[in-house]
């Protein structure tokens, strides 16, 4: 039997009363539990759809101390959705460098438009609007709906899944769709109302400050720890079950920091796939020595005279993952097929993702 239905199907109505119970009672324990002990995040000074939303995308797959400082910068930027809407993307993709998943970026401007050009520059309230928008899915359209206009809806992301496992001892795979949307539909039966945004954010407050992954839940300080059946059970190592992803794809590359005078040269990434419309440092396929290397500068057009070997590094996406060997050439001159830009011009026009950024400190 499919281990994600394995646990549904064999409860009977005992164990789902017993269940229900445990989630209906959550909001009374987290509600006050958060009052006090919820970070102070910079999108919590003032909630705004606008600023619920541009927070949510940042979060996705991102540490939360990350996108603090990219949060900040971005509403200085862009601080309504008309000036995110007419955004130039070069400068758009230049705020967002080095957050990575820059097709979240991309989604939340086509997005943006469409609530100019449909809804009058407000974002739509309701849960079914929001999911229509490019780049909200059902958790975030949860926590937009919720947080921002007081929608009893729930907000499932990793966090929360990992929290109600343990606290149901639920022992089905978290990464299947179909255990999130149940325990999606068992949340909405007990949401508290006009506080279900306030009752969201603390299950993913628990999830990310004391209902810890990797086996090492704060158990002692968790205000659930008297309604937990992990705890009882002693399964809190154990939960959530998530079945293995399969491995990443290794890619071998070779890296140029191309360098006339102060400039490098740059190259855009193609407009459809990884990191899409992007700038690059010049590479190619392969792990190249010193003198194929060469003869690869002089397919570009760029006679080398000076060629050292700056290092290794790896770059890991969510499917793929670069094996990186670095050379630094410096060039007779700049070969036409390029940008070449200055580090002023880099900091102020080029989004270079961060899997070449960590090459430009040889230089700089």
């Amino acid at each position: 039997m499919n281990r994600s239905k394995e646990k549904r199907s064999g409860m009977d109505l005992e164990e789902k009363k017993s269940e229900d119970a445990i989630i209906e009672s959550l909001p009374r324990i987290l509600l006050p539990w958060f009052e006090k002990n919820a970070r102070d995040l910079p999108w919590r000074h003032e909630v705004t759809p606008y600023r619920v939303w541009v927070s949510e995308i940042m979060l996705q797959q991102t540490r939360v101390e990350a996108v603090k400082s990219y949060f900040i910068r971005f509403m200085k930027e862009l601080p309504t959705v008309y000036d995110l809407a007419k955004e130039q993307e070069d400068q758009l993709l230049k705020l967002w460098e080095g957050l990575g998943y820059y097709s979240r970026v991309r989604n939340l401007q086509k997005a943006a438009i469409r609530i100019v050009e449909d809804y009058n520059g407000e974002l739509p309230q309701q849960y079914e609007s929001l999911l229509g928008l490019p780049g909200i899915g059902s958790y975030t359209a949860g926590a937009i709906a919720s947080i921002a206009f007081c929608q009893p809806v729930p907000a499932v992301d990793g966090n929360v899944l990992r929290v109600l496992s343990r606290i149901c001892a639920d022992e089905r795979d978290i990464a299947d769709l179909a255990v999130k949307r149940d325990w999606e539909d068992t949340l909405r039966k007990f949401m508290p109302g006009e506080k279900s945004g306030i009752y969201n954010q603390a299950l993913m407050e628990l999830g990310a400050t004391v209902c810890v992954p990797n086996g090492l839940p704060k158990c002692e300080i968790c205000p659930t720890k008297k309604i937990c059946e992990a705890l009882k059970q002693g399964k809190t190592g154990l939960l959530p079950f998530k079945s293995p992803k399969k491995p990443r794809k290794i890619e071998e590359k070779t890296v140029f920091l191309l360098e006339r005078d102060d400039k490098i040269g740059l190259l855009r990434r193609p407009s459809k796939g990884l990191l899409a419309g992007l700038w690059e440092l010049p590479n190619v396929p392969g792990t190249l020595t010193q003198e194929e290397a060469i003869e690869a500068a002089r397919a570009w057009g760029a006679e080398p005279l000076r060629i050292s070997l700056i290092g290794s590094a790896k770059h890991i996406f969510t499917h793929v993952e670069w094996h990186m060997t670095a050379y630094r050439i410096i060039v007779e001159q700049p070969c036409g097929m390029m940008v070449w830009a200055s580090p002023n011009e880099r900091s102020r026009k080029f989004a270079l993702p961060s899997a070449f950024q960590m090459f430009l400190k040889e230089k700089e």
